[in-house]
This record gives structure tokens, sequence and C-alpha cells, in this order.
């Protein structure tokens, strides 16, 4: 598995982001002569190879610029996108509700925008697996170049299918053998028995979903199998404080909802869970509740295809730019943060 060692000196290849004046942000890739040009004045590359991360550097103008590595969360909000990311809170919670471990083979499934890949391969290590499957092609080209851009490289153990994961699961994977599944679709009911048979004994499929309703119908699909253990829901909303002496209040801002989380463990063959009593209720749907899960009910947004194409060539150049760190091919290209 490849990556940048996200430490140490400022070298040709890094990715820097730099915070100027008005705290306006901009993310560059150094090179040989590289300049990255504002109406603030002119910032040589060259000032900033060799000089520890978080340092201060002056422009043209006389302006400073705050210099340091991207996080992997400023990477991923910054990024091209094809498709809707997962955002960073919800990440750190998949990877602890779904109990992602180094070496595991994990499956996920859409890819989107590549943003859970990122967090799901840096946790899984050099030892782990990921397969993750798109049904778009042009998604599956933003993920790929999103990844390659963060890590300088294709990762040699992730796997990207481009088709439809009830369908190509079980012939790219062997029955029994994935510890964990993430599923992050429209309706991921669609693909629960298929993922029964991929999952190992104990493994744990996890999906993100948007509404309420899909929530609701897919944690009454889980029940229904007899496959999996009594599914868990939730959902994180996180809120910043602002620090300032013994002014300290909560900001103006919230990231509140995103999306719930479901998830389950499977069970061995053949166990019957332990019989749960619950208070009468509506548990089951009928055909007319179905449509409350139509795409166009859940909120299903679509991104234009001029959108998504210029979406794809600014993630391409990003990866093209990491090659040429890497001292493959090609030229890098300053990238003003936000320009997604």
């Amino acid at each position: 598995m490849t990556n940048q060692r996200p430490s140490g000196p400022f070298r040709v290849g890094d990715r820097v982001q730099l915070t100027g004046p008005k705290n306006r942000m901009h993310t560059i890739t150094l090179r040989e002569g590289g300049e990255l040009h504002t109406h603030h004045g002119v910032l040589r590359h060259s000032q900033l190879v060799g000089e520890p991360d978080g340092s201060v550097v002056t422009n043209s103008s006389g302006h400073e610029y705050l210099a340091l590595r991207p996080l992997l969360r400023d990477f991923v909000m910054s990024m091209p996108r094809g498709a809707a990311i997962v955002y960073p809170k919800d990440a750190a919670q998949i990877l602890a509700e779904a109990d992602v471990f180094p070496g595991a083979t994990v499956v996920e499934a859409g890819v989107g925008s590549g943003a859970l890949s990122l967090w799901l391969l840096r946790a899984l290590g050099a030892e782990g697996r990921l397969v993750s499957f798109e049904r778009r092609e042009d998604f599956a080209d933003v993920a790929q170049a999103n990844v390659e851009t963060f890590m300088g490289a294709r990762p040699t153990n992730w796997d990207v299918v481009v088709g439809d994961l009830g369908e190509a699961l079980l012939e790219t994977v062997a029955p029994g053998s994935v510890d964990r599944v993430v599923l992050d679709m429209l309706a991921p009911w669609e693909c629960i028995d298929v993922v029964a048979e991929a999952l190992t004994p104990g493994g744990v499929v996890l999906c993100y979903v948007a509404t309420a309703t899909q929530l609701s119908r897919v944690a009454e699909f889980i029940r229904g199998t007899g496959l999996f253990t009594e599914p868990d829901a939730n959902e994180t909303m996180v809120r910043g404080w602002h620090v300032e002496g013994l002014a300290v209040r909560p900001d103006h801002r919230m990231v509140a909802h995103t999306g719930f989380l479901v998830w389950a463990r499977r069970l061995a063959p053949g166990a019957v869970p332990p019989e749960v009593k619950r208070r009468a209720s509506k548990s089951s749907y009928s055909d007319e509740d179905v449509e409350l899960w139509t795409p166009g009910a859940v909120g299903d947004r679509q991104i234009t295809d001029k959108n998504l194409r210029k979406r794809v060539r600014e993630a391409q150049r990003a990866a093209q730019g990491a090659r040429i760190a890497a001292g493959v091919e090609g030229a890098a290209s300053d990238e003003p943060e936000g320009s997604a």
C-alpha cells in the first residue's frame, strides 16, 4: 500500500494547504518552478521546500501564509466530487461501529467520490483489502483519481468494480470471506441477502442512509432475514464551540444531520437469534409504503453530465500531479480549495 508520509520538511510533490489573508485557503502541489498567484501577490513554491510543517512564509506583497499539510478531513472536504461525500464525522463513526481493523477484508458500495474509501484504506493498513463497488463508471473515475491524489499512487490493496453489487459481489469475493460490508446506497435492502452470503460469521454489515424512511425499511429487512443480530441505529451531530477567553459559546453553524447508520452482525449458519420482546406496533410495510422509498421521495439528487465531466477532469488532473510527484509523468497545477 502506498501513502505519502505526512510529516517532515516539505518536499517537491507534497500537497500543502496555505491559509492567507482573511483566512482564505489554497491547496497546492509543490513543484519545481511553481508559483501561487493571487490578487494578494505571488508565492513561489521554492519558498516552502525544505521548511517544516506549520511554517509561515511571505509572498511578494508581504502577505503571510500559514503552510500545513492538509489532513485527510481537509482533503475530502475540498476534493472534486462526482457524488455527495461521506462527511468526516460519519466516516469516524462508520470505522468505529463497523469495527474496521488492520488486515480486514472490507466491501463498500457505492464508492461515490472516494471519501469513505480513503478512510477505510487508512484503517485497513497494508495487510487489509478493500473492494469498492460503483454502478457509475464516471463516479468511479472521480473516486480513483481522488484516492490516487491523496495517497500519491493507487493502493495495491484496493479493487474498484464497476457494476451492481448484487450481481458482482460473489463473483469478486468468496462466500464467507468478508469481514465488513459498508453500504452507502439508495436502497441497501436490495443487497442484504447477497451480503449475508459474503460475510463471515460475526462479520458486520453497516448501511449509511439519508432519511428516516430508508432507515426504517433497511432495519426491518435486516431483522426479517433472521440472518443477523438485532440491528442498531444512530446518527451523529457535531457542534463546534467558540472559545476565546471567557467568551465561550456554541458556534453559530452546526453540522447536524447528514445521515443515519444502521448495522448488525452476521449470525452463524443455522443459528436462531433469541426472541426480542417488543411492544405491539406496525413493524411491517405494505405496497403503498414502498412508494416512500422511490429516488424522488427520498431526495436523490442527480448531478448534470456537464458538471460531472468537469469534476472528472479536475480529479484526474490532481491525480496526474501526484504521479509527477512520484516521478511518473505529467504536470501538476495549483488548486484553490473549495473549487470543487
